[in-house]
C-alpha cells in the first residue's frame, strides 16, 4: 500500500484541479446562455436552442447570432484577459491590490488607443498603440515604485494612483481637443462599452494562447509568489520571468482595452475571490481566472443591458460597483 501512495497523489491532485475548472466552465456556459436569451427582447429557451441548431426564425437568428453572441463572447474574452492580467501582477508584486486598472495600465492603454483613433488609424495600429501605452505605464509604475529599495504596498499603490491620474489628465486633454461629434462614443467607450464588439475571435484566441503559454510556467510562478530571493535560491531565472509577466500583462490589458474600453476591477476581484476558495496554486488559479473573469463580465454586461432596457449602461459602471468595495476591503486588511 505504501508504494502506491506516491503515484496516487498526482492523480488526486489532478482530479482536484479539474473539478473546479469544470464547474467554472459550466458556469460560463450558463452565463453565455443567459446573455443570449435575456435582453430588451427576450428569446425563449426553445427558440434559442432552435437558433443554435441552425433553425429558428430570421428575427431570432439575427438577434442571437449577429447581435448578442459576438458581444457575449467579447465580454467573456475581455473578462478573462483582465482577470489573468491581474493574477499575474499580484504574483509579481505579492500584493492583492495589484490590478491593471488600479495601477494605471488600463489608462496607458486607453491613451494609446485614443491617440491612434484620433489620428484616423485603425485595426492593428490601435492594438499596437494600446500595447505601447500599457507597457509604458507598466515600466513607469514598477520603476518608480521600486526606486532604490524594494516594493511596498503603500508605495506601489500611491505610484499607481499617481500614474493613473496622469493618464486621466491626458485623456481629458485628448477629449477636449476631439471633434464634438465623436465625443459621446469616445466617452462611452472609456467607461467600458461592448456595444461595438463584433469580432470576439482575436481576444478569445489571445486568451487561449496565453493560458497555454502560462501552464508550463505554473511551478515557477508558484515559487515567484514567495519572493524573488527565494525563487532565485530555488533555481528560478527571475529576471526573464519578471519581464515575461510585464509583457504578458501589458498585452492582455491592451487587447482588453482595444476590445471594450477601460473596464476596472475585474483583475482585482476575480483572483482574490478564487484564492479564497481554491488556494494559491497558479497552475489552477490562472485558468480559473480566465473562466471566472469571463463569466463575471458576461453577467455584468447582461445586467448592464437589461437594468434600464431599452437603454444600456456601460459595463464598466457595474464592475466598478463590485470592485470599489472589494478594493477598500483589501486595503483595510492590508494595514
Amino acid at each position: 500500500m505504501a508504494a502506491a501512495e506516491p503515484g496516487a497523489r498526482p492523480m488526486l491532485a489532478s482530479r482536484g484541479m479539474w473539478l473546479p475548472l469544470a464547474v467554472l466552465a459550466l458556469a460560463g456556459v450558463v452565463a453565455l446562455g443567459m446573455s443570449l436569451a435575456v435582453g430588451s427582447a427576450s428569446v425563449t429557451p426553445e427558440a434559442l436552442w432552435a437558433v443554435l441548431r441552425g433553425e429558428g426564425d430570421a428575427l431570432s437568428r439575427t438577434l442571437v447570432l449577429e447581435l448578442r453572441l459576438p458581444r457575449a463572447l467579447s465580454a467573456f474574452a475581455v473578462g478573462g484577459l483582465l482577470a489573468v492580467a491581474g493574477a499575474l501582477m499580484q504574483v509579481l508584486l505579492r500584493n492583492p491590490l495589484a490590478d491593471p486598472y488600479v495601477l494605471g495600465l488600463s489608462g496607458g492603454a486607453a491613451v494609446g488607443a485614443l491617440a491612434a483613433m484620433l489620428a484616423g488609424l485603425g485595426g492593428a495600429v490601435i492594438s499596437g498603440s494600446a500595447f505601447a501605452g500599457a507597457f509604458l505605464s507598466t515600466l513607469l509604475v514598477f520603476g518608480l515604485a521600486h526606486g532604490t529599495g524594494s516594493w511596498t504596498p503603500s508605495r506601489l499603490l500611491l505610484t499607481g494612483v499617481v500614474v493613473a491620474a496622469g493618464w486621466g489628465a491626458v485623456i481629458t486633454l485628448m477629449l477636449a481637443l476631439s471633434p464634438s461629434d465623436r465625443l459621446p462614443s469616445m466617452l462611452y467607450w472609456l467607461m467600458g462599452d461592448l456595444s461595438y464588439s463584433r469580432s470576439p475571435w482575436p481576444p478569445l484566441t489571445l486568451l487561449l494562447g496565453i493560458c497555454l503559454l502560462l501552464i508550463p510556467l505554473g511551478r515557477s510562478l508558484n515559487v515567484m509568489a514567495r519572493g524573488p530571493l527565494q525563487a532565485a535560491a530555488l533555481g528560478v531565472n527571475v529576471r526573464p520571468l519578471e519581464w515575461t509577466i510585464y509583457v504578458v500583462a501589458s498585452v492582455l490589458t491592451a487587447s482588453a482595452v482595444t476590445t471594450a474600453g477601460s473596464i476596472g476591477f475585474v483583475g482585482l476581484v476575480v483572483p482574490h475571490m478564487l484564492r479564497l476558495v481554491l488556494g494559491n496554486d497558479q497552475r489552477l488559479i490562472l485558468p480559473a481566472c480566465a473562466l471566472a473573469g469571463g463569466t463575471l463580465l458576461v453577467l455584468a454586461d447582461t445586467f448592464a443591458r437589461t437594468m434600464i432596457a431599452p437603454e444600456q449602461l456601460p459595463v464598466g459602471v457595474i464592475t466598478a460597483l463590485l470592485g470599489v468595495p472589494t478594493f477598500l476591503y483589501l486595503l483595510y486588511r492590508s494595514r
